[in-house]
């Protein structure tokens, strides 16, 4: 007779058994089909919440949306509130390696038993609304359909005190807004998914605006474009919400960069908030911090009560945006970066003046082939002394050829160099970086939310 298995057999198989089913339940969601591919509306999503009992009006949420600045935005609120003591959930996307990632439960990705039981909850109600779409002659529900509405389901569950969602596109229609939050966020808004939002930044706000609700308080950053600020203000005036303006009503008062970030002053709704460090580069995350606070004040107290200085710091100190002009080596020094369109690579090209110095920056560029290529190349241009083109393992992604001739527009045959796997191509790049010692080359592997994870596992880095 064989001896009974002790606790540590046991627990190893319980492991196990959470790791085959992980595995079958992501293929069985990743068989749905992706993100990009979408028929836009709330009925599916809607249909499934009903069913459930609509889990996502049992708990507050801070909902966020924007072009870019989204997740590190969300991130920095979700920190602020869990070191408020609140129990928070966090829902953000694309992920970088797994998609538990998009789902966080205290600041932490969900851990397996607590998202099989959500998606276990959800799936039956999930496959009688596929049933009943597909006899109407529509489509099944999306993977990111589904893991919203596992999301909902986890929040709601553990419950959690607030939760903070990021919308995966637009806001309209996006499947997070099957809510009506006492608080919304609207990032900078500019051109990106325009087969879907529309191709000017009126359409594209107009989108994002359907976060905006009656009664509401929309946390506004500063918009690059008058009709943004138009559309979204005429939206707030429709349903009664009120608009606070980064610039107008809060923003960034004083900055000066420090070793590991920045050290930053704010003026928010309700106080003033002084010499806080943000362990993040670059004004935009300044901006994204004095949004944030001002999104906390709103949730908490409708602006009029000021947050504890000690507890803002200690929050702030917290706060991360992994594949956010993240260092994830040295020597020479990687960075990696998920900018994916013209405005981020702006952006990452003003952080990277101000905050490093590189006597030589080397680009690895992988983009996916239905964005704005030309323009990222455009945006890094003034940064790289020369760029190393490749491609992600995405069959979404832009061919290095093609990369390849378009960066010879931009930077010139001489300074480009074309190189057909990622992993090679960072090779490559760090050569080039130490090439003079590698005492002050650097290397920025940007282009892609899906280059800044590859990057991050090749070098070892998977923590988020």
């Amino acid at each position: 007779m064989s001896p009974a298995p002790d606790a540590a057999q046991r627990d190893a198989a319980h492991q196990l058994d959470l790791t085959r089913r992980m595995r079958e339940v992501e293929a069985s969601i990743l068989s749905r089909a992706p993100e990009h591919d979408l028929e836009p509306s709330l009925d599916r999503i809607r249909a499934v919440m009903e069913l459930l009992g609509d889990p996502q009006r049992t708990f507050p949420v801070i909902h966020v949306t924007g072009t870019n600045g989204k997740t590190s935005t969300s991130r920095i609120i979700e920190a602020l509130l869990r070191e408020l003591g609140l129990n928070t959930g966090r829902f953000t996307s694309p992920h970088l390696h797994s998609m538990t990632e998009r789902i966080a439960i205290g600041g932490r990705p969900i851990d397996a038993e607590r998202f099989l039981a959500a998606y276990d909850e959800v799936i039956p109600f999930v496959e009688m609304v596929d049933a009943r779409s597909i006899i109407d002659g529509g489509p099944a529900m999306t993977y990111f359909e589904v893991i919203v509405a596992v999301a909902y389901a986890a929040f709601a569950d553990l419950p959690v005190d607030v939760a903070v969602m990021e919308v995966g596109m637009g806001g309209a229609w996006d499947a997070t807004n099957v809510i009506d939050a006492p608080v919304s966020v609207i990032t900078p808004i500019g051109l990106d998914h325009q087969h879907f939002l529309g191709d000017t930044i009126e359409l594209i706000a107009t989108e994002k605006a359907g976060i905006i609700k009656p009664d509401a308080i929309t946390v506004m950053a500063v918009q690059p474009e008058p009709d943004a600020v138009d559309v979204l203000s005429a939206r707030a005036a429709e349903v009664g919400a009120r608009i606070v303006a980064e610039g107008v009503d809060i923003g960034v008062t004083a900055r000066d960069v420090a070793f590991g970030g920045q050290q930053i002053s704010v003026r928010g709704l309700a106080a003033e908030y002084e010499d806080l460090f943000l362990p993040l580069h670059g004004t935009h995350q300044a901006q994204n911090a004095a949004v944030a606070i001002a999104a906390v004040e709103a949730f908490l107290g409708g602006g009029e009560q000021p947050l504890d200085i000690d507890v803002l710091r200690a929050g702030l100190a917290t706060a991360e945006s992994p594949g956010r002009l993240e260092i994830v080596r040295r020597s020479p020094t990687v960075l990696v970066d998920a900018a994916h369109n013209p405005a981020g690579a702006e952006v990452l090209a003003r952080a990277i003046t101000e905050s490093f110095t590189f006597a030589r920056l080397v680009g690895v560029i992988a983009v996916m082939k239905d964005k704005d290529a030309l323009g990222v190349l455009q945006a890094l241009e003034p940064v790289l002394d020369d760029v190393v083109v490749t491609r992600t393992t995405s069959p979404r992604a832009m061919t290095p050829r093609q990369l390849g001739e378009l960066a010879a527009e931009v930077f010139g045959e001489q300074r480009v160099t074309v190189v057909e796997e990622l992993p090679d191509a960072l090779d490559v790049a760090a050569g080039m970086a130490d090439a003079d010692g590698g005492v002050s080359g650097g290397v920025l592997a940007t282009g892609s939310v899906v280059t800044a994870a590859e990057v991050r596992m090749l070098l070892g880095t998977t923590a988020v």
